[in-house]
């Protein structure tokens, strides 16, 4: 079922692939599964990641949802991992307000808030009493969350664009869950410590589907 999150590969791709191992099972059924253990397999692998650093990444963009445009906000620590996200409608100092509200509640006060100059995240930033730690003038740092939004443009543009803000938001969730975790950035890597990160990776996934 990872193959689905991990990959940009559709259901029915999912199926044929199952089928030449010997695994008749419809594209239907693979829905449900995913819908049914999914959800639970993404809580079980950020329980086992390590603790994110205290430094927010923040940015939107734009998705198509059923038709129409929606925001996604994103938060990412200084590793380019996922610590929240938030499909709505706006892109104003509420919707900014609201993502900020969840990250303080699972993460705690953060060091440093590092995004662009909207100014929804500063009056957010104000009544929340952030202020003082964000900055909106690191141009490098701040590519941190522009990058983290390439996956997710990804898989937009192969499943043609999203249903519903709410299977939106729950694919997403999953979707962070399992590339953070599988997913290594090879460019500085050598192909020992590759197959290191590729055996923790599947010992966490294991760990995770055995609770499931």
């Amino acid at each position: 079922m990872c193959q689905s999150y991990r990959f940009t590969l559709s259901l029915r791709e999912v199926e044929e692939l199952l089928a030449e191992r010997g695994i008749e099972a419809s594209y239907e059924a693979i829905r449900c599964w995913c819908a049914k253990f999914v959800p639970q397999i993404a809580k079980n692998l950020k329980k086992l990641r390590p603790p994110q650093s205290r430094t927010w990444h923040l940015d939107e963009m734009v998705c198509t949802v059923g038709g129409k445009g929606m925001h996604l906000w994103r938060a990412v620590d200084s590793e380019g991992e996922v610590l929240d996200l938030l499909m709505q409608s706006t892109r104003c100092a509420d919707a900014a307000k609201r993502l900020m509200r969840k990250l303080l509640k699972q993460h705690g006060p953060p060091e440093r808030i590092v995004a662009d100059g909207l100014r929804s995240y500063a009056a957010a930033a104000r009544e929340l009493g952030t202020d003082g730690k964000r900055r909106g003038d690191v141009l490098v740092q701040y590519n941190r969350a522009e990058n983290s939004h390439l996956p997710v443009r990804r898989r937009e543009r192969r499943m043609q664009d999203f249903k519903s803000a709410r299977s939106a938001q729950r694919f997403l969730n999953v979707h962070a869950a399992v590339h953070d975790t599988l997913a290594r950035q090879r460019q500085l890597t050598s192909q020992a410590t590759m197959r290191g990160f590729r055996v923790e990776a599947r010992c966490a996934w294991s760990a995770a589907t055995a609770t499931a």
